[in-house]
């Protein structure tokens, strides 16, 4: 058939099909389909994979299908990558899709990162760092040798951990390394601060005392308690020193010149603990920026004004029951906005703006379950045997770590956490540094650091 003849049949037969019904026109080609030889089938294929199977995130506009992928869960975000190098480009450019996912899971955003890289690779991190927690895989151990006697007291800041110890002496260590970069002669420390000129110590003998690193002096001593001091802390910008002691006492001295400036009474056991820290919100007795004291025993948290009137009273006293039948945890955290301690019950956050209570975690175990930090998406707890991830999300255990039988103490100063910044949310970069750090029988320090990250 020559080209004009098919030309005028093929619209002939085409007039004829657009006038048959749905059925018949499957009918026609059904019969056309029978009648056709390998090159007319391999060409129908071709031309009905165009047809059907049709790219839509390559055709849509860019706002569309960023929109479109935002519904997607992670893992379907993952396997849209691997469709082909058009998929995994565009996925890949998208900096509100990956920050969305990484919010949702909890991760700390940074919203002046518009690399969707980034937040491509901080999700991948996160989700290889849940994993490692949940087998066990996230943390390594290493120890600390050099005490020739109980190790009482720990404090860590910046990848430094102090140790005081009943052989009378004080450590300082470079936790990378596990090197020793000072020791110096102390009194029994029950509590230790330091920063980088100075050291902090509260002792069993009743008194504090400021030592300097660098030549071991004892810079200022502090004396008027007439029990052990088991906390301290202080402030080098307002000059002020404060302590909490088995005398139920707290108290605040001048750092510079070791003067008691004032003396807090109220309290009807050992304070375990004291906090100096600046309030972030305001109440009806407190504004932004109002340096606030706290402290704690073993059934009540106190909030103290920073004045220096002589015999001023608490602000507010915080307990779990009015009957003391509930006790506290040596493990008071204030950041300025909340206040969190766990006690046998689980563990209580307080707002710090209304003291009203916000949450109650109720730990399975409680009375053998402690909390050693609190955050934003996780908390760190541990027992006899391990040491724990919580999601705050979903109160869930995310993972455990064993912990070898390590040395016991009431009043909380022999174990601690290290880097706390993951707990607010992992960001692909603040996963690395020290976990937890205890004293043990033979006095060493057991550590228990993250691992590098793969």
């Amino acid at each position: 058939m020559d080209k004009t003849s098919f030309e005028g049949w093929l619209e002939s037969v085409s007039t004829t099909f657009l006038s048959l019904n749905d059925q018949q026109r499957n009918q026609c080609l059904d019969h056309l389909i029978s009648l056709s030889g390998a090159v007319q089938l391999r060409h129908l294929s071709n031309g009905l994979e165009t047809l059907l199977k049709r790219d839509f995130l390559r055709l849509l506009p860019l706002e569309l299908a960023f929109y479109l992928l935002r519904w997607l869960d992670p893992q379907s975000l993952l396997t849209c990558c691997l469709v082909c190098k058009q998929w995994n480009k565009v996925i890949n450019s998208c900096t509100e899709v990956w920050q969305s996912v990484c919010q949702e899971l909890g991760w700390k955003i940074d919203e002046s990162i518009q690399d969707a890289s980034h937040w491509k690779v901080v999700y991948l991190k996160a989700r290889l760092r849940m994993t490692q927690l949940k087998d066990q895989e996230a943390f390594e151990t290493s120890s600390l040798i050099g005490h020739s006697a109980r190790v009482y007291a720990l404090y860590y800041k910046d990848g430094l951990l102090c140790t005081g110890s009943d052989d009378l002496s004080a450590k300082l260590w470079d936790v990378r390394t596990g090197q020793c970069i000072y020791g110096i002669q102390t009194h029994t420390c029950a509590t230790v601060k330091f920063d980088e000129q100075k050291l902090v110590t509260g002792s069993f003998d009743n008194t504090i005392a400021c030592w300097e690193w660098c030549t071991g002096a004892r810079i200022q001593q502090f004396r008027g308690h007439t029990g052990a001091v088991f906390s301290v802390d202080y402030n080098d910008e307002l000059d002020l020193l404060v302590s909490g002691s088995a005398d139920f006492s707290v108290k605040v001295w001048s750092l510079s010149a070791g003067s008691c400036l004032n003396t807090m009474t109220g309290h009807t056991e050992w304070v375990t603990k004291v906090i100096l820290q600046k309030s972030e919100v305001e109440s009806v007795v407190h504004s932004p920026g109002d340096y606030i004291l706290l402290s704690a025993d073993k059934y009540e948290i106190k909030v103290w004004p920073l004045g220096r009137e002589i015999n001023c009273k608490c602000l507010k006293t915080l307990s779990v029951s009015e009957d003391r039948s509930i006790s506290l945890q040596p493990r008071l955290q204030f950041d300025g906005r909340y206040i969190v301690c766990s006690s046998d019950l689980g563990v209580y956050q307080w707002d710090f703006a209304s003291f009203e209570i916000l949450r109650v975690i109720k730990l399975q175990d409680p009375a053998n379950l402690s909390l050693l930090s609190f955050g934003k998406v996780f908390a760190l707890l541990f027992d006899n045997h391990f040491l724990y991830v919580m999601d705050l999300r979903t109160e869930v255990i995310s993972g455990r770590w064993p912990l070898p039988p390590y040395r016991k103490s009431k009043r909380g100063s022999s174990f601690l956490a290290g880097v706390t910044s993951w707990l607010n949310g992992l960001d692909g970069g603040n996963d690395s540094g020290l976990v937890f750090a205890t004293s043990m029988p033979d006095h060493s320090i057991h550590l228990v650091l993250w691992k590098e990250n793969g």
